[in-house]
């Protein structure tokens, strides 16, 4: 039987349509930069999938009942119990986002001078690391530098890599080993299971601290039991439960796999590196028992905790995201294969190359695609990654162009994602149309936040 939804919709929010000449308007006034765009000018906004997901009625049932108590609410309860029954950490600490759960733990694990491994930190990670004034290093499995290949565990990190380091010349100065479930810098790939395990080893034999950045657990999970020898019989909550049981702490945005508009978690099993966490927590976020949240913000993580590893949910939301890849194929457009589920990373650089990274393909796809069809969607390649000089020239491009089209969770229809391959099938039928753009401001930290941009208009021939 063909799969669908396993809910139904009873509560809608109007989309903006606009033209193009209000879209070419907003972009300039926005200084080309998606981040500034006023979302009233958006028709489908796959910026990201971070706290935009769709909340059920049980989510809202929750979130009305809420106990708004300063101090060991009811709601704190529900919310401690269900992040307990999946990660089995005894030190847990509410906090409103994951940026902010990232500052404290490793403003604590961390010292400067010191070194973050990772599969891939992605943008406030590595900020937060360089923050603590330690070095974020990148540590890929070869796998994942073959856009087209089909391995099906890219999002590994590099065992080999990472054995060198920890026992090379830079060992003493690794402060922790991170792993971000799915790899949302490496084009949203899973890691397996064996590769968490011997990630581990490692950090046991070298005595380094292994965390996991868990915003993606949930679809981690489901990919390993779709793909992984030993767990096809397996829930993904059980495959949940083993990855947390691997690690010695863990952050997590719980505004992806929770479902919710706002909230996050740190987790630790060392009570001195928690009392570490607790006292910055209450001197920065709030008490220990809301850490930043509202009650209803409890309600809905703990509520959404327990939908998202619903088996008929996952695989509904794998298949959507498997049937818009093979609409994007047939549009002309690459993608990072095998497709993951909470987004799908289109070759900009595969379809634009008239563009030169100095151009950014990566961005200017992004741009066309909102001009064409009011498609908001991020960049990841030269202008997120690449080095700047000071006069904003690019010097070191990115290993590749990127676009990812992150899709939020119980929000759009198929017929949303049909639309929005359609533009991208108009787009690839003419590419070379499409304008390179050049910097015109970028602050050093979190650039592709702040930065401003000019279009270069097409030579005429």
């Amino acid at each position: 039987m063909k799969s669908f939804p396993p809910y139904r919709v009873q509560v809608v929010k109007a989309i903006p349509i606009t033209t193009r000449e209000e879209r070419e308007e907003a972009l300039a006034r926005a200084g080309y930069n998606m981040f500034d765009l006023p979302a009233n000018m958006v028709t489908i906004d796959l910026l990201t999938d971070s706290g935009t997901g769709a909340v059920s009625a049980a989510q809202e049932a929750g979130a009305a009942a809420a106990d708004r108590s300063y101090a060991g609410s009811d709601s704190w309860f529900r919310f401690k119990s269900a992040l307990e029954d999946l990660t089995s950490f005894p030190h847990l600490f509410p906090v409103h986002q994951g940026r902010a759960a990232e500052r404290i733990l490793f403003s604590t694990a961390l010292k400067p001078g010191q070194i973050s491994l990772s599969n891939t930190h992605f943008d406030t990670t590595r900020a937060n690391v360089e923050l603590a004034g330690a070095e974020a290093r990148d540590l890929p499995c070869p796998e994942a530098a073959d856009l087209d290949s089909r391995d099906p565990f890219k999002g590994d990190i590099d065992l080999g890599a990472l054995e060198e380091t920890l026992s090379g010349p830079d060992g003493s100065r690794v402060g922790q080993v991170l792993i971000t479930i799915t790899n949302n810098g490496g084009g949203g790939q899973p890691v397996s299971m064996a590769n968490l395990k011997a990630v581990r080893a490692l950090c046991d034999r070298f005595g380094v601290p292994f965390f996991l950045d868990a915003a993606r657990f949930a679809e981690n999970s489901w990919l390993i039991t779709q793909r992984e020898d030993g767990y096809a019989g397996k829930t993904p909550k059980e495959v949940a439960q083993e990855t947390f049981a691997l690690a010695d702490g863990f952050v997590a945005s719980l505004k992806k796999d929770a479902i919710s508009p706002m909230g996050a978690a740190i987790g630790v099993r060392d009570e001195q590196l928690a009392k570490q966490c607790e006292a910055i927590l209450i001197a920065t976020e709030g008490f220990r028992t809301y850490g930043g949240l509202g009650g209803h913000d409890l309600e809905r993580v703990a509520q959404g905790l327990q939908e998202v590893v619903d088996p008929d949910y996952l695989r509904n939301r794998a298949e959507e995201t498997a049937h818009f890849a093979r609409l994007i194929n047939e549009a002309g457009v690459d993608i990072v294969q095998p497709a993951g589920v909470h987004g799908l990373y289109l070759n900009a650089g595969r379809l634009l190359q008239h563009i030169p990274p100095h151009g950014f393909p990566g961005h200017a796809l992004a741009c066309e695609l909102y001009l064409a069809g009011g498609i908001r969607c991020a960049e990841l390649g030269s202008l997120y990654l690449g080095t700047f000089d000071d006069e904003h020239n690019l010097i070191t491009p990115a290993p590749f162009e990127l676009v990812r089209l992150a899709i939020p969770r119980r929000t759009y229809t198929l017929a949303h994602l049909e639309y929005v391959a359609d533009v991208l099938a108009s787009i690839a039928k003419n590419p070379e149309s499409v304008p390179e753009y050049r910097v015109t401001h970028a602050p050093q930290l979190l650039r592709h936040f702040n930065l401003k941009l000019r279009q270069v208009p097409r030579a005429v021939s």
